[in-house]
Formats: structure tokens, C-alpha cells, sequence
């Protein structure tokens, strides 16, 4: 196992293309040891790395390299899918900060497909425990206006996209005139950024890369994490 990271080997893009062609565990089993040596060994020193980058900003960042950690396992949950393939086709990660669980914090995310590069920060889907602050903080006169503030820094860059909207009607006991009552439609908040897969990938340089698109989006990770208390 390689412990620096030096960039994904083509050798991982060309797995995830032949495996979106032969989705099916004979397929994958015969394949296995390419996956362990270009997808899953070289995403354990991509998570290591790229975890030195984020203690920088976010000490206490978890940044697990380990799979069903911070590097999502392959395998589907097809129990409640329509789509009974058995292996995902892109290699996701998550470093996530807060003591709930995984994915109930806000968090740094990214995928990778043969075809392109997704980031995203925030907090895709807040948990039922979770609205009630959300909401009273974007009408809070003071973390109302730093959730703005928060969005103005982030969208200086207009490749940076505010996610996730999920409403169409302002809840009860909201007032719809509100400056923020837009902000009230969303069942998730944070930033997500997609771009074709860049050539830096396959070079050491692309953690420094991923790592500033983290760094660009992240006011509204502290937001979320001072909204969460």
C-alpha cells in the first residue's frame, strides 16, 4: 500500500468505467485486486493527506481513511432501489466535523467518476432534531445576517452552487416578508461545485487543489457549526 499520495492512476477511472459496463459481483470479484490497489489503496492516501490539509482550518475534522469512514463503500444498498446494481460507480468521500453521527454533521464531501469532480460543504439533509435551529437561526437578527454574510463570501465565486432546497411553501409561523425567508425552503444548507474531471487528478498537487475549493466554501461550515451550538 502506497502512504503518500501522488494522484489517482488512470488505473481507477478505467475501473469505475469497466465496472459501470459489468455491474455484478463476478465481474468485481475477478477484478478485485485492481480495485484494492488503484481505487481503494490510493483513496486511504488521498484521505490521509487531504486530512493534514483540513486540520489546518478545522482541527478535530474527522478524517478516517478507512472504507465506511471518511471513503464511502462500494457496495449499494439496493433494499429500497429500483437500481439492484450492486457496486457504486464513483469513489466518494466525506470529512466530517461534530460528535453526531456521520452524516448528521456538516461536513466536507467529494465524488469522483471517470467524468467528473463534485465537492460539496455543508449539510446535505438536516436531521428532524436539527430544522427547528436551522430555522430560528436564519431569521435570528444576528445569525440571520452571518448566514447572508456567509453566502455573499461563498458565491463571490459564481461556480459555487447554494444547495439544498427542498420546500415550496414557507413554514407555519415564519414570516413569508422575512429577508431570509427564502433560506426557510431548504432542507439542507451548504455549497456544492462540479466541474469535468481536471488533469490534476492523476498528480500529487490535486489535494491542494480539492483542498482550496474546500477552503472557498467553507464559511458556510463555520456557519453551521456555531448554528448548531
Amino acid at each position: 500500500m502506497q502512504n503518500t499520495f501522488n494522484g489517482f492512476p488512470k488505473e481507477t477511472f478505467q475501473f469505475f468505467s469497466d465496472l459501470s459496463k459489468n455491474n455484478n459481483k463476478q465481474w468485481f470479484e475477478a477484478s478485485r485486486s485492481i480495485y484494492d490497489e488503484y481505487v481503494k489503496n490510493t483513496a486511504v492516501s488521498f484521505v490521509t493527506s487531504m486530512g493534514e490539509q483540513l486540520q489546518t482550518i478545522v482541527p478535530g475534522i474527522h478524517a478516517i481513511p478507512k472504507i465506511d469512514k471518511s471513503i464511502f463503500r462500494i457496495h449499494r444498498d439496493t433494499r429500497f432501489s429500483k437500481n439492484k446494481d450492486p457496486y457504486k460507480t464513483q469513489l466518494a468521500f466525506l470529512f466530517w466535523d461534530g460528535t453526531a453521527r456521520k452524516m448528521e454533521n456538516p461536513g466536507f464531501y467529494m465524488h469522483l467518476t471517470p467524468e467528473t469532480f463534485f465537492a460539496g460543504v455543508g449539510m446535505h439533509k438536516f436531521p428532524k432534531d436539527v430544522f427547528p435551529k436551522y430555522r430560528d437561526a436564519v431569521v435570528h437578527k444576528v445569525l440571520g445576517r452571518k448566514l447572508t454574510d456567509a453566502i455573499e463570501k461563498v458565491t463571490k465565486n459564481p461556480d459555487y452552487k447554494t444547495g439544498w432546497k427542498k420546500y415550496k411553501r414557507i413554514p407555519a409561523g415564519y414570516d413569508a416578508d422575512h429577508p431570509n425567508a427564502e433560506l426557510l425552503l431548504y432542507g439542507g444548507m451548504g455549497f456544492e461545485y462540479e466541474e469535468p474531471l481536471p488533469k490534476i487528478v492523476h498528480e500529487d498537487g490535486f489535494v491542494e487543489y480539492a483542498f482550496k475549493i474546500f477552503k472557498d466554501m467553507s464559511p458556510i461550515h463555520f456557519w453551521l457549526r456555531e448554528m448548531l451550538g
